[in-house]
């Protein structure tokens, strides 16, 4: 072939995540093959550049290339290696196939030798054949190096969603996406939120991916099924422990995979929001009280669902009303919450060693645990478990352990402020019989779900069961609203101090009472 005839396309190709090095490898190219071509005396007819892995088929600017070059409007190719034209069996088949049948005439290559004799293309396909195997070569050392990773609580890939890559660091929590990561997962684990209804609120608030795209609702589910949130990394199939600052807790977690497998709907899809829906049940029969509008008023009444029942209609504002004086009888005066407030912090000294017993049973707990994963490790290294086996036990445990650092966790914590949030509590009670005129019905309605549990309405009357600490306020049918009634109690109390032994914590191994457990519980 003489070299009037001589029609080449230049292809370069550079796979990288970094576009300076990209260009700059592309530049580089380009001008060596451009040298080459002048010093060859070739024309070059086009020049392709692609910014692509070539380690599996489907390139669209080498396809492209190839198809031009079937349409005979070149009948050479310029590159700077085999490697920039095929990594993979299938282009590097088609490279050779088209040499055979004579759409390629050359191949030229400033550091490689090629003809079209046998020869030149067993030489070639040696060339595309070491290229593949040091692509599945590389492949393996980066899973080997995955796998390391994440033995040793490192997540090994690109940072998840809420999470960014910090060098020398791992993963960290995005300060900007992790408050509604955290916020998906609450907001799901209540139940009233569907897949599609948690995208357009989220969404809705600035959630995206990385690069800006915006969310679909398989996304939301495969974020809500990821451990990587609670601490732990799911990797090949099992469960390991990440050094990882955890978004969530393991129990919320798994309070969302129990709604998930439900699939949980909103209650309220359809239904007018009114204010007291839902929230009680008839003290007669046991049905769920439901609202009606009538002439501009909203009534309470009983469902009847169940059995015939006599319980008549009642206003919403008389409910409000009660929910209000029921809030006030758990008041306390500002003497009696000073002298609880006291005794408190004298009760704080003697907790830390009943502390360091738990903490330290826990601590036994979680060893015995990475024990029995050793155990099953030498299992199945002796062929005793499949390795589906394995995995299965080890991921429960893991698990456990997670479940039981949270726990040892939680309660350090707790050990550290309770009695701290027991002084908050008694400091947010003194003046309950104020915010209770102050705040909307809504507020009183959230605090009367803090005081109390298993809401009825019987004979137009609200009644309920009071919580842990509020229940000693109630029973003791000292509160009911009236300050000056209120104080005189007081001073009478006050007046025999042995006769308040209750109010107590008491110096004994019981950690319920309630300046101690009970009164933190209720203001957690």
């Amino acid at each position: 072939m003489n070299n009037q005839t001589r029609k080449f396309f230049i292809y370069t190709r550079k796979s990288t995540d970094t576009e300076d090095r990209q260009v700059r490898s592309i530049s580089d190219q380009l001008a060596e093959l451009k040298e080459l071509a002048v010093k060859e005396q070739i024309e070059v007819v086009d020049i392709f550049v692609e910014k692509q892995t070539a380690k599996a088929p489907g390139r669209p600017v080498f396809n492209e290339m190839l198809l031009r070059i079937e349409a005979n409007e070149a009948n050479g190719i310029l590159a700077w290696h085999p490697d920039r034209l095929a990594r993979n069996s299938v282009d590097g088949g088609k490279i050779i196939y088209l040499l055979d049948t004579g759409k390629i005439a050359e191949l030229k290559f400033p550091t490689f030798w090629c003809d079209t004799t046998p020869q030149g293309k067993f030489m070639l396909s040696i060339a595309f054949s070491q290229s593949k195997y040091y692509v599945d070569n590389l492949s393996e050392n980066i899973k080997r190096g995955h796998r390391n990773k994440v033995k040793d609580g490192i997540w090994p890939q690109m940072s998840p969603l809420g999470y960014v890559n910090v060098k020398g660091a791992g993963i960290v929590p995005d300060e900007n996406i992790a408050p509604l990561i955290k916020k998906t997962f609450e907001a799901y684990a209540t139940g009233n939120f569907t897949l599609r209804q948690l995208h357009d609120k989220f969404n809705a608030l600035g959630l995206s991916r990385k690069n800006g795209k915006v969310l679909s609702v398989s996304n939301y589910q495969q974020i809500l099924r990821n451990p990587i949130f609670t601490g732990l990394m799911r990797y090949g199939g099992e469960i390991y422990e990440g050094k990882h600052k955890p978004i969530i807790t393991k129990k919320l977690f798994d309070s969302v995979q129990e709604v998930m497998m439900r699939k949980s709907k909103p209650h309220s899809k359809g239904l007018k929001p009114f204010l007291y829906r839902g929230f009680f049940r008839c003290g007669e029969c046991g049905c769920f009280i439901t609202t009606e509008q009538q002439k501009g008023h909203n009534y309470l009444r009983c469902t009847k669902r169940k059995n015939p029942c006599l319980q008549k209609y009642v206003r919403e504002e008389i409910i409000t009303s009660q929910i209000k004086e029921e809030i006030k009888k758990v008041s306390l005066p500002l003497d009696w919450a000073n002298w609880m407030i006291e005794e408190n912090r004298k009760d704080q000294s003697s907790e830390i060693q009943s502390s360091e017993i738990f903490s330290q049973k826990i601590k036994d707990e979680i060893s015995l645990l990475d024990s029995k994963v050793e155990k099953l490790m030498n299992l199945y290294l002796e062929n005793v478990l499949s390795l589906e086996e394995y995995r299965e036990s080890k991921n429960k445990l893991v698990n456990q352990k997670q479940l039981l650092k949270e726990k040892l966790s939680a309660f350090e914590k707790k050990s550290n402020n309770r009695f701290e949030l027991t002084e908050n509590f008694l400091k947010a009670n003194i003046h309950m019989v104020e915010l209770a005129n102050e705040k909307t019905n809504e507020e009183n309605l959230h605090l009367f779900k803090k005081v109390g549990s298993n809401f009825l309405i019987k004979d137009r009357t609200v009644l309920f069961e009071p919580r842990s600490a509020w229940r000693t306020l109630s029973d003791s049918g000292l509160f009911g609203g009236n300050s000056e009634q209120t104080a005189l109690r007081a001073d009478h109390i006050f007046a025999s101090e042995p006769d308040f032994v209750f109010w107590r914590r008491g110096r004994d191994s019981n950690s319920r009472s309630l300046a101690g457990y009970r009164i933190s519980s209720a203001a957690e």
